[in-house]
């Protein structure tokens, strides 16, 4: 694919990229797709799709309390506990702001520690990772922003999020809906949103403008994107998922580049 090509020619060291159909084939790849990179802020799908399936098997349950007073897994999860972006610390009421949180994914892994019993980077190893066959992942940080993958790791881990085999559909149908609806707050790197709709877990594409999706992209779209420069997207109306690591850390390079390079990948699969 000549869109995916592109990657080659942005300003960064090294990238590696993959479209994956919905049929989990990888479409296309670029770059040096068994390289380590560090995954960042997309840590957080792979310990959001670890909490869920802790839901699942009735180790945590949604509406029991987590964080700060008044504050469940659902809050923790979704960005709505009131806890601070890079702090332990309270700066607003559970449920009345989308506050987009580090530390209230750390709550959360802890929580899924305790009911556990299972360290959460061995939880998330035996939940997701070794299930997946993402062999050369790990999470050797904070469940928020500490995880290492490669591309064709994430490969796998993107055709999950389209035909999902560790989670009911149902579950992951919920996760990629809205979650306490009509909250505004910051989307890092692109400003304040109105509507800065997630879902448990999921930054879900909607109609927020600017955005480091493509303008093409369909209002169901989800996904994360990291601070080091990664990312991974889900468009459902397009049956496409799409992986890019790079290890440069996002920037203008990224917001002017990601969004042109998602629309490209959409126009040549349609």
């Amino acid at each position: 694919m000549e869109s995916v090509r592109a990657v080659a020619g942005w300003p960064v060291d090294n990238a590696a990229a993959a479209v994956v159909g919905a049929d989990g084939s990888v479409l296309a790849g670029q770059g040096s797709m068994a390289r380590e990179f560090k995954l960042a802020s997309v840590t957080k799908l792979l310990t959001a799709y670890a909490t869920l399936i802790a839901v699942e098997e009735g180790a945590v349950e949604w509406d029991q309390p987590a964080g700060p007073e008044g504050s469940t897994v659902r809050h923790l999860i979704a960005h709505t506990s009131g806890l601070a972006f890079d702090e332990h610390k309270v700066v607003a009421r559970p449920g009345t702001r989308r506050l987009y949180s580090n530390p209230g994914f750390e709550v959360l892994a802890d929580t899924v520690h305790e009911a556990s019993g299972i360290p959460f980077a061995e939880y998330l190893t035996e939940a997701v990772l070794g299930p997946l066959g993402m062999t050369s992942s790990r999470l050797a940080g904070t469940a928020g922003a500490g995880a290492v993958s490669t591309c064709d790791d994430l490969a796998l881990f993107a055709a999950e999020l389209q035909a999902p085999t560790l989670l009911s559909p149902d579950t992951l149908a919920e996760a990629t809906t809205v979650a306490f609806p009509g909250l505004g707050g910051v989307l890092p790197g692109f400003g304040y949103q109105k509507n800065n709709d997630w879902g448990l877990g999921f930054e879900l594409r909607d109609h927020k403008s600017p955005h480091w999706t493509g303008k093409n992209s369909s209002s169901r779209t989800f996904g994360h994107f990291g601070q080091s420069g990664t990312f991974v997207w889900v468009d459902p109306e397009a049956r496409l998922s799409c992986v890019v690591l790079t290890d440069r850390a996002f920037g203008q390079w990224a917001v002017d580049a990601w969004p042109e390079f998602t629309d490209a990948v959409l126009a040549e699969v349609a």
